[in-house]
């Protein structure tokens, strides 16, 4: 809490602009969702902040993390809340998507419900990509975002791949020629926790980045019928992810649990494991001497299109724009924003920050560095379903394959898909 200190002290100053209005122990409401981490940095970061401002009492309340959009709409109409841990915004209704409810951050700010953060000094803190990725609607900022995970990249054994003479792979090519020689020496190329489902397909979010980079394009053609499953450039993509499902996949995955995967990937059993960021410190914890990298997954032959990470934003803050004590939210989050207090957080939380300048001094944060600068969304937070979508309707289409689905046949599967999809599309039009 050294940093946090040191961060209080140096934005006295900015506080107490605002503490004209504040008046004697104010109780500033505060609502976020559970994270063990994040609610014991921010236990200590409001006991420092009621310290340095003894004219505010800062009143936590904790929710479970799918409470917490619910719990946000009920406190706002009921005026019970200051400052709110909210997502970043995401799966925005687009002008294009037809029949679509607007998620629940889009709902609060067209009702006036966010306040307007715009002008705020504070939010030059924070990267203008993040801003405008995260927290920004209708060209107005109503959220600060903390942080960002990634989901499209590859852990790899160094060991392995030093022992049987590989290098690191920068294209689909070379990845198919890795998983072929480990396969050759009985070691198998990769794992995920496919007994839970959506690990298989986290993993792949890479193999479509690579192939479609344009993420929302992507989105809006499937929706307007420009982009269809049956393209050639989509059963290309779709007999990609059947050589993942079938061929790089060790056989145990489609048993081995979500939790299980790192330390399956940790114990040397395996040479490949595509995953989130947030595996990092499971693996860590398992074999802090293991040697391993983190690469984006090389999805196209062209080794330049490998080069993104895709993920997403993770958590913020809002202000309630029907709140009384404006000043004093102000004042908290102007403290939590000095670079000194928000390096406190990312050390404590480990998120992939959104600071120029805050690092992420762990293991997968040294991985991930050479690749913060091309960080692109990924699909699932661009993606809204046409209601009535059928089950493949959705681009995530790597469990239709054997041995995590049915079918063996990428033609097939590309006409079930835009079947399901067109299902979908058909009723709204």
């Amino acid at each position: 809490m050294r940093r946090l200190i040191v961060a209080a002290a140096a934005t006295a100053l900015a506080v107490t602009a605002f503490a004209g209005s504040v008046t004697a122990q104010e109780s500033l409401r505060v609502l976020v969702h559970q994270n063990p981490p994040f609610v014991e940095f921010m236990e200590q970061f409001n006991a420092q902040f009621e310290a340095d401002n003894p004219d505010i009492r800062v009143e936590m309340a904790v929710v479970n993390t799918n409470e917490l959009m619910t719990s946000t709409q009920t406190r706002l109409m009921a005026n019970d809340v200051d400052v709110i841990d909210i997502f970043a915004f995401s799966n925005a209704a687009e002008p294009y998507m037809e029949g679509t409810d607007p998620p629940g951050w889009q709902s609060l700010i067209d009702a006036g419900l966010l306040m307007d953060l715009t002008d705020q000094p504070f939010v030059a803190n924070y990267d203008e990509t993040s801003i405008a990725d995260a927290g920004t609607y209708n060209d107005r900022v109503y959220q600060i975002n903390l942080g960002r995970v990634g989901f499209s990249g590859i852990y790899y054994n160094k060991d392995l791949f030093a022992e049987n003479g590989i290098e690191v792979p920068t294209t689909w090519s070379e990845l198919v020629a890795a998983c072929e020689t480990l396969d050759g020496v009985g070691v198998p190329c990769m794992t995920a926790g496919g007994g839970d489902g959506w690990p298989i397909y986290v993993g792949a979010y890479g193999l479509l980045g690579a192939n479609y980079p344009d993420q929302a394009g992507l989105a809006e053609g499937l929706w307007t019928g420009d982009i269809k499953y049956t393209d050639p450039e989509w059963v290309d993509l779709l007999s990609k992810y059947q050589v993942y499902n079938r061929d790089m996949m060790e056989p145990g995955a489609s048993a081995l649990p979500g939790d299980g995967a790192p330390g399956r990937f940790a114990s040397g059993a395996v040479a490949m494991f595509p995953g989130g960021t947030w595996y990092g410190p499971a693996i860590e914890a398992n074999d802090p001497a293991f040697e391993w990298g983190y690469i984006p997954f090389p999805g196209s032959d062209d080794a330049a299109s490998n080069q993104s990470m895709f993920g997403k934003y993770d958590q913020g803050w809002a202000i309630a724009n029907t709140s009384s004590k404006k000043d004093a939210a102000l004042a908290y989050l102007t403290a939590f924003s000095e670079p000194e207090s928000y390096q406190a957080f990312v050390d404590m939380v480990g998120p992939i920050p959104t600071q120029p300048g805050a690092t992420l001094d762990t293991k997968i944060g040294q991985e991930l560095a050479p690749y913060l600068e091309n960080f692109e969304l990924g699909f699932e937070v661009v993606w809204t379903q046409p209601k009535g979508t059928g089950q493949f309707g959705q681009p995530m289409l790597v469990n239709m394959f054997q041995p995590f689905g049915t079918f063996d046949d990428p033609q097939a599967a590309a006409e079930q898909a835009q079947a399901d999809l067109d299902s979908g599309l058909d009723a709204i039009r």
